[in-house]
């Protein structure tokens, strides 16, 4: 069961990562059901990116705690955006 909505992850997300962007644009945040975990899309210019964080990391993030793999994710978005990717 899902104790906390697409809005409450998403704005707990930009504040462990508040250079990521703002919500609704840069950062988008569903449930996918079929997975069973949430869908975090980020984009910033050309670059996108869909992660998909499951259950036990999105409630690691809602208790205050980083987002680990999504961190990485973020990471990389990053580099591919400053063209560090090879």
């Amino acid at each position: 069961m899902i104790m906390y909505s697409e809005t409450a992850l998403c704005e707990r997300i930009t504040s462990l990562y508040p250079d990521i962007g703002e919500c609704g644009s840069d950062i988008n945040v569903t449930y996918n059901e079929s997975e069973k975990a949430w869908v975090v899309h980020l984009e910033k210019g050309s670059h996108s990116l869909n992660h998909f964080l499951e259950m036990m990391d999105a409630d690691k993030c809602m208790e205050g705690k980083q987002c680990v793999a999504l961190g990485l994710e973020i990471a990389q978005l990053r580099k591919n955006i400053e063209g560090k990717q090879f």
